[in-house]
């Protein structure tokens, strides 16, 4: 699973890399007003998954700026990736006791 998140990342970086060049140095035709759109979008999804991040972690992790940029930027992989910490954090945490 780990692979996965790092490829994901890279994937999700490559893709804001493409729609914020695009709003730099506009392609031609149409595909400019769809990376716009898609832009958008992004942006607004990827915002509500920092919301879910801030409702789901904020508790149980210590957060700090860099945290929600993180999961701001790469979505769904930073959530999962958060995940994981906490599962490991507790498992660890259990086999302590």
């Amino acid at each position: 699973m780990n692979m996965s998140i790092i490829i994901g990342k890279l994937v999700t970086a490559f893709a804001w890399l493409l729609m914020l060049f695009n709003l730099l140095h506009p392609f031609d035709g149409n595909i400019a007003i769809i990376l716009n759109i898609l832009l958008g979008v992004t942006a607004i999804m990827h915002g509500l998954q920092t919301l879910i991040f801030h409702t789901l972690f904020s508790q149980a992790l210590p957060l700090r700026a860099k945290d929600y940029i993180n999961a701001f930027v790469f979505g769904v992989f930073a959530l999962l990736d958060y995940r994981q910490r906490l599962l490991k954090r507790s498992s660890d945490a259990s086999r302590k006791r």
